[in-house]
């Protein structure tokens, strides 16, 4: 009798199973057809990426050779073409990369496009202070001290403060505005991160401020 009932039990559940198949069959080969059409579609696209991304790299490199070739123009122009076509990450390097290419030809363009790549929000802080620095010292010599205080004061909670100092401290002693060179060479004296090289140098440049122009020793310690 036991087994009786063991064979009914079985043939029940076999005959549910046919029919939950019959019902679910079309959605169950649906999903398998969709994991593979989707497994199949990332690595297409990881390909592509990996095929845009060698081809941007060798772009890059070739557009640096020309700049290594002091062939300014060439390079400007190869790098403007990667900012246009290639990868996000390499479009912002050939930007910032095709400005610096421009500096040597046409500084006041430069400085514009590096102010572009400064404001630009979607781009890396960091990246976004290279510009900005960069500017900086395009204009360090010719433009005025309110200028160079909004240039270079933007970078002053940034890993290029020293630098920023340091030029806003020469441009000071430059016009004979000896106080404002003092108070931006202390600022470099007294940051503890400031490498020991450059508080070497300002020593030097403080000697300056000192002696109002002259070159006046440090006092012995």
């Amino acid at each position: 009798m036991a087994d009786i009932f063991r064979e009914v039990d079985e043939d029940v559940r076999t005959d549910q199973l046919k029919r939950l198949w019959s019902k679910y069959s079309i959605v169950v080969a649906g999903l398998a057809l969709a994991i593979v059409a989707g497994t199949a579609i990332f690595v297409f696209v990881q390909h592509q990426k990996q095929v845009r991304d060698e081809t941007a790299g060798a772009s890059f490199e070739a557009a640096q050779a020309l700049a290594d070739a002091k062939k300014p123009d060439a390079a400007a122009a190869a790098f403007d073409q990667l900012a246009r076509t290639a990868p996000a990450g390499y479009q912002a390097l050939a930007r910032l990369r095709a400005a610096e290419e421009r500096a040597s030809l046409d500084r006041d363009a430069a400085v514009k496009e590096l102010d572009a790549i400064a404001a630009d929000g979607s781009l890396d802080k960091l990246l976004r202070d290279v510009a900005t620095l960069r500017a900086g010292l395009l204009r360090v010599d010719v433009a005025g001290k309110a200028e160079l205080e909004h240039r270079f004061g933007a970078l002053m909670d940034s890993p290029f403060r020293h630098t920023a100092r340091e030029m806003l401290g020469l441009a000071a002693l430059k016009r004979g505005d000896f106080e404002d060179a003092g108070k931006w060479f202390d600022q470099i004296v007294v940051d503890p991160a400031a490498p020991a090289n450059l508080r070497q140098q300002v020593n030097a440049f403080l000697s300056l401020v000192r002696g109002g122009g002259k070159f006046t020793p440090a006092p012995a310690k």
